[in-house]
This record gives C-alpha cells, structure tokens and sequence, in this order.
C-alpha cells in the first residue's frame, strides 16, 4: 500500500502563519489532515525560544563556557543566580498558548473563506520539557528544575486547549533531545535513563485530552540537515515507541517516523515488524527528502516498498519530512510542498 496522506512535523520556512496555511492547502490539496501555523518569528528556533525566556528571568544566569560551539547540538546554557534555590524559581510564561491562539485566528478565518477543508485540523507543537531544561539547563540543576518547569508548560497547554474546540484541535510533542541522550550517551544510555524519557513521554501524552489527537515527532536533529548521529535502524523508535502507547492513559493518536534520505536497506525498517502499538495509530516517515536534488534516483520508491513490506503490505500510512522545515531555505520551501504532493500521488 502506498503512502495515502501527508504529515507536518510544525516549522515551515515562510513569511507567516497565513503564508504557511495558504501554501500547504493550495499545494497539497490531497492528504492534509492537519495544519501547522509554520512556528514562525521568534519560535523559528524551536526550544531557542525558551532560552530567551530563561535569560530574560532574574532567577537565572548565562552559565560560563556553555557556549562551545565546536558541538552545533552543544546550546547555550543558563544556571541559576546566585542565591536562588530550585523552590524559589518562578518560570516566566513559556508564550506557546499565545502564539497558537493568534495563528487559531487565521485558520478558523480561512475556514470560513473556504481556504482550509472542513476536516483539517490546527496543530500544535510542544518541545517536551525535558528538551528545554535538558539542552538549556546546567547538568547538575536539570533535575531539581524539571518539575517545575512541566509544570508550567503543561499549564500553558490546559490553557491553550481551554480555548481550541476539541474537534479542531491536535497536538504534538517534538521529541528529540531525549533521543539525544539516549544515543550518545551523554547521561549514560543504560535501562533507567530509558525508562525516565519513557516515562516523561507518557506524562506529556497523558496531559492532552482523549478527544484531541495526540503525536510525537520523533527526531534525531536536523542542524544543517544533519543529525546528532546516524540512526542505524528503526528499532529505538519503535522501542520508545511501543514503551510510551503501553504506559499512557491515552492513545498516542500520530507519530513521525526519522528515515535519512539515503536510507534503503531492508534492514534499517524491519524493526516494524515488532511495532505493538495501537493499529489505529498513524504512522508517518521521512521519506521527503530536504535536499532531492542529491538523493540517488529511486530511493524514495525503494523506501515506499520496504515500509509497505514491513508494514505487512495492509496498513496505511503517511509522509512527511524528517524534522519541520523551518531551517530550509525559504525559495526551497515551495519545491518541498510539492514533493509532499508528487510522492503520494505518484507523479
């Protein structure tokens, strides 16, 4: 079975959110089932935006030397100020419910001029919190600041939903920094860190509401279109995977899939044979490639055939591209909604 349908991972290279929506329904008038507003201006960055937040806080500090960027994964880093204990920190508004409330605006009003379907719905995307405290936060701090930090993103989504009808509401969390951890062993890659990020995952499911789909976007980096370290197969993903919809509350409604766009060994997919997660669940794979032009010709077909086999040939899925697209090029923006339409369609 071919790929039926489209998926955004959120950031889109483009001037706006109206930019965004407009483009993506006029480009790909098949296979959308939900739109993203693009995470344009200051969320551009992804969790850069919190780090601002961070630093604009009295309860926090640059912490010294944190910003080698001889590592392009290695961010800046905060501490707190002297002085402060972890009770005392008071977390600024973290601006995600703002910002979605205004770009829910522009999409309901392109609904109502018949730009945007009926039954596409708006999403949303999170970084978990463990992203932001874990790329921006000094070690030792990390996890007497964790608690308190969830907390004051997942009042920020309660917020937020308060104000999106269920049935035009979806929502993602963007996991990547967790799988940075898990794969370069920076906080030891044994079964209790997989077990903590399994089970920070699961409380980030379980605070969307059943009646709102529920994604992750699972990512292995794109920092100049390249990753912290070459996935060698699907299996960490499936793993994560199976762990988070077996503990959860909640089923885990969408998730996307990282596949490098030189990947068509058999081997790198078979780990979904052993995928245990709801069949309902849809599944979404990198398979859009951010720069086609050096992709060797038949690849994305030779892709399309092993997940399908995997798969076991009956199950439908998706596409999409392997992180957003805020970081690609804006002219290159266009070319890549297409490729969206031409892989489904088949031409």
């Amino acid at each position: 079975m071919p790929p039926a349908h489209v998926h955004f991972n959120g950031s889109v290279n483009l001037p706006d959110t109206e930019t965004v929506m407009r483009e993506i329904v006029s480009r790909i008038p098949i296979g959308p089932r939900r739109v993203p507003d693009g995470e344009t201006g200051e969320r551009g960055n992804w969790i850069a935006f919190q780090l601002h937040k961070f630093l604009e806080s009295p309860f926090f500090v640059p912490a010294l030397g944190a910003d080698d960027q001889s590592d392009p994964y290695q961010m800046l880093q905060v501490r707190l100020a002297a002085g402060v204990e972890p009770a005392d920190v008071r977390w600024p508004d973290p601006g995600y419910a703002d910002a979605y409330l205004d770009s829910y605006a522009t999409f309901t009003r392109l609904r109502r001029e018949g730009v945007i379907p009926e039954s596409v719905r708006f999403q949303m995307q999170y970084p978990t919190p463990f992203a932001s405290i874990s790329a921006h936060v000094i070690a030792e701090q990390r996890e007497s600041l964790l608690g308190s930090y969830s907390q004051a993103i997942f009042g920020d989504l309660r917020r937020l939903l308060a104000r999106v009808p269920p049935h035009d509401a979806a929502l993602q969390w963007d996991v990547a920094v967790e799988f940075r951890r898990l794969v370069t062993g920076e906080t030891g890659s044994d079964s209790r860190l997989f077990d903590a990020i399994v089970a920070g995952l699961v409380r980030c499911v379980d605070q969307v509401p059943g009646d709102i789909p529920a994604g992750m976007h699972l990512c292995y980096g794109d920092y100049r279109h390249q990753h912290f370290k070459e996935p060698e197969s699907l299996a960490l993903q499936v793993s994560v995977l199976n762990a988070v919809t077996a503990a959860a509350s909640r089923p885990v409604s969408f998730v996307s899939f990282t596949v490098p766009q030189y990947q068509r060994d058999e081997g790198y997919f078979t780990p979904l044979t052993g995928l245990t997660a709801d069949p309902d669940m849809e599944l979404n794979f990198g398979l859009v490639p951010n720069h086609p032009a050096d992709q060797p010709p038949g690849t994305t077909k030779e892709q399309i055939r092993l997940i399908d086999a995997a798969l076991g040939g009956g199950r439908a899925w998706g596409i999409c591209t392997e992180c957003g697209m805020g970081r690609a090029e804006r002219d290159e923006v266009p070319g890549l909604l297409d490729l969206h339409r031409e892989i489904v369609t088949g031409r």
